[in-house]
């Protein structure tokens, strides 16, 4: 593959991913976008929970399938290493994109607050989102969503061995990315069944996921893993245990 090529896929693939990013605060928050969690025209409850829980499925699959390291070994077979992860990452935008498009809204009312808890559900919506995002340039933010790789590749440099570190929200709590995500999806001032079925499974699909996700950080990085994870919580922030 030409190192320009690549370079330029990898780039279109980290803009597609913004631009979805971005949509996601919208769609979830019910801002902005066109079509947010309760925005369109409402199904039959049964075909709107199976078309819902379809569209989580294909994400939570592609998310997580293509992320093991036995997919990549036979996926690398086919795609060129150094675009692996941005392909990862612009499916996982399309995944998104799919469920944004297509997703039904269920717009029953479940808790709806006004004045004080209103506000504090707003301002833990933008605290999680904001958890996400400093948390991914805590670890390396352009090499989780592929632009690194593809640099490195055009400059026909090497990657160096990837280092553990746990730099400040990691040495509280294991996976800040993933507690971002929970208190984006669960803090709103208005909570309808739609919104509450999304914040449901993706909670279930991330406490799943980080059981994969640690597994192979421990035969990644082995005893310097097992010892953060006994000494640090996976998702409520904490002071380390010694």
């Amino acid at each position: 593959m030409s190192r320009i090529f690549a370079a330029v896929y990898g780039l279109l693939a980290y803009l597609i991913f913004l631009g979805t990013f971005l949509y996601a605060i919208g769609f979830v928050g019910n801002l902005v976008v066109p079509k947010g969690i309760d925005g369109g025209v409402p199904a039959a409850l049964p075909a709107a929970l199976a078309v819902d829980l379809a569209l989580l499925g294909i994400f939570a699959v592609q998310h997580s399938l293509m992320a093991r390291p036995f997919f990549k070994r036979w996926w690398t077979r086919i795609v060129p290493v150094p675009v692996e992860r941005s392909t990862y990452v612009l499916l996982a935008s399309g995944a998104l994109i799919l469920l944004y498009w297509q997703w039904r809204p269920l717009p029953m009312p479940v808790w709806e607050l006004a004045g004080a808890g209103a506000a504090a559900m707003t301002a833990i919506f933008w605290i999680g989102w904001l958890t996400v995002l400093v948390s991914t340039f805590l670890i390396s933010h352009f090499e989780l969503f592929g632009l690194r790789q593809v640099w490195l590749h055009l400059r026909r440099a090497e990657p160096g061995a990837t280092v553990f570190r746990t730099p400040f929200l990691y040495g509280f709590v294991r996976h800040p990315i993933y507690l971002g995500f929970i208190l984006a999806f669960w803090a709103t001032p208005r909570m309808t069944a739609g919104h509450l079925l999304f914040a449901i499974a993706t909670t279930a699909y991330i406490l799943i996921a980080i059981q994969l996700e640690e597994r192979d950080l421990i035969h990644a990085f082995g005893d310097d893993y097992s010892a953060y994870r006994r000494r640090v919580s996976m998702l409520i922030p904490l002071p380390p245990r010694h």
